[in-house]
Parts: C-alpha cells; structure tokens; sequence
C-alpha cells in the first residue's frame, strides 16, 4: 500500500478519570484523496486528528505519517501536516498578514511574501491583510485560520469542522479553495456536520461512533451497499395491519393506517423494482392509494442509521 500517506493502528486513548475516546482504531488515508470522518459530537474525531497533530498523546497503537513513526519523527512529520481547528487561535489584536507569516515561521519555514500573498488572494483576504482579526466577521476569521494553516504549505491537511457557523456564500468559497488543493495533490482529512458536503466532496468516507471506527468505504460503495428506497402509499381507507400478502416486503402502517411505507432495496435499483411490484399488488389487492412518494436514502440518512444501530447495540450489552 505504497499509496498510504497516514496509518494508524489499533490507537487508544484513555483520558485520566477513565474516559475512554479511541479504542483500537485502524484507518488508512491514501496520497491525495479527500477522506470525510463522520461521528456525533463526541465520537472520538477531535481526538484522533490531535493524535495525529502531536497534541494529543495515545495510551496505545501506533501512528505512520510518510512511512515515519509519529512517536520518532514528531518535529519533521508535523512539518509537513496542517490544521484547522475547530476553535478559533490567534491573537485578535494582530493583522492579518502577521499572523500568517508568524504560522510559517512557527513550522520553522523562511519567510516568503510570495507564498503568503498567494495563500491570502486565494481565500479573498488580500484586501484584508493590514486589518486586525478582532475587526472580521466570524467566517472571515474562519479564512484566516486556513490561510495559517496552508501558510506552510502542508501535504496533509486536517480541516476540524472548517465551515462551521459560516454562511452559503463563504463556504462555497472554502469549498472551492479545498477542491484546488486536492488539484495540487494536498491530501485532505476533514470533519463535518454538514454530511451533504461530505457527500459530494469526499472520496472516502469514515463513520466513528464513542471512539471506534464503524465504516470505512469509498462512497459509492457505501451507497450501493447501504443504500435504500423509501416509498409512502396514501391509502384511500385506512388499514388496521398490513395485509398478510404483502408481508414479503418492508412493511409497516404509519398515520393511523393511513399511510403504507415501504423501506427497503439494497442501492442496486431493488428498492424501485419492489415498489412498481407492490404498486401493482395493491391494485390486485383493490387496495386504492391516493399518492405516492420515493425517495433514496442519503449519505446522511445512512450515517444517522449507522450511529443508532451502534448506539442500540451499545444499549443491549
């Protein structure tokens, strides 16, 4: 796997009072691809980017970042990786354009106006530079903690909630800036609440849950295996139970039986062979419906199942 630009291996970390938030986590990101990791606040993602980042130390597993041993090659790894933090650290008093060129040095780079000139044109803070943070709006704060981030010009990059409480218009931008360093081969780790932009963005997806890993698979794979189609039949008469010849499919009554849903299919095209079957079956059944709705399941939709299945299982043990 000569393409694998971070490995970690069977991580743990133990917080003292016994708080457990990673256990045994494995995970692969390859050169150059966009790796969305997904998981409820809580579920461990800030703690493994800050093992990564060195801020965090594991009680256990091992971390390569280049084929190097994190726990060896700490100064030399962190060189080549950026962060973007969830949290907002700078000083609010300073100018834009100093806190940049204080990020690069901070990695032990030499200045290079021409570097941070491009970083801050990139993300439409140029005309910003000589203004002190305390003066920007919250998504233009956000920009300036990129800009730190990529003043150094990181090959691994971490970007913690990056478009959290910033509006369309800033975070299309961010979007755009992010799609431009993957052109550049920049290898990208984020995490989102916004799945939807996971779902268009990412090559990969990882789903994380109170500190273990629950999915890892490219995206297109996950939804075809995990996909589903949802129909709802508006019933002209309401149905105390579901008729026992329709009990082959993924049945139940909603809307006081009202309301026939069927959820089901695979994410291979089942879902919406079922649903023109059981349409025809009603009819025969001289079941008369009113509307019909479909839909198929999101990204989203598959991660919120993911976490309450891992949850209820939790539960049951």
């Amino acid at each position: 796997m000569s393409d694998v630009i971070l490995d970690i291996r069977g991580l743990d970390k133990t917080y003292a009072g016994g708080v457990k938030a990673l256990t045994n986590v494995d995970l692969q990101i390859r050169k150059g691809e966009i790796f969305a990791l997904l998981g409820p606040n809580g579920a461990g993602k800030t703690t493994l980017i800050g093992s990564v980042c060195g801020m965090v130390r594991p009680t256990g597993g091992s971390i390569e970042v280049f084929g190097k041993d994190l726990s060896k090659s700490w100064k030399a790894i962190r060189q080549r990786v950026g962060l973007v933090p969830q949290e907002l650290s700078f000083d609010m008093f300073d100018k834009v354009i100093r806190q940049v060129r204080y990020s690069r040095g901070m990695f032990g780079f030499p200045p290079d106006e021409a570097r941070v000139e491009e970083v801050l044109k990139s993300l439409s803070l140029w005309d910003k530079r000589d203004v002190s943070i305390r003066e920007l709006s919250g998504g233009m704060k956000r920009r300036v903690m990129i800009a730190k981030a990529l003043a150094h010009e990181p090959e691994l990059l971490f970007l913690d909630e990056p478009t959290a409480g910033v509006d369309v218009e800033l975070r299309r931008d961010m979007w755009r800036q992010i799609d431009a360093l993957r052109e550049r081969g920049v290898t990208i780790i984020l995490t989102t609440h916004y799945i939807e932009e996971a779902e268009e963005m990412a090559d990969r997806v990882g789903v994380i849950n109170k500190g273990q890993i629950l999915l890892v698979d490219d995206k297109d794979s996950i939804m075809a295996r995990l996909g589903r189609t949802e129909a709802h039949f508006t019933l002209e008469k309401p149905l105390a139970e579901v008729p026992a010849t329709l009990t082959k499919y993924p049945l139940h009554l909603e809307g006081e039986g009202t309301c026939l849903v069927y959820r089901g299919g695979d994410g291979t095209g089942k879902g919406k062979r079922e649903i023109a079957d059981l349409a025809q079956q009603l009819v025969r059944e001289g079941l008369t419906y009113t509307g019909l709705e479909t839909r198929d399941s999101t990204l989203e939709d598959i991660f919120v199942d993911l976490v309450e299945d891992n949850q209820a299982k939790e539960t049951v043990q």
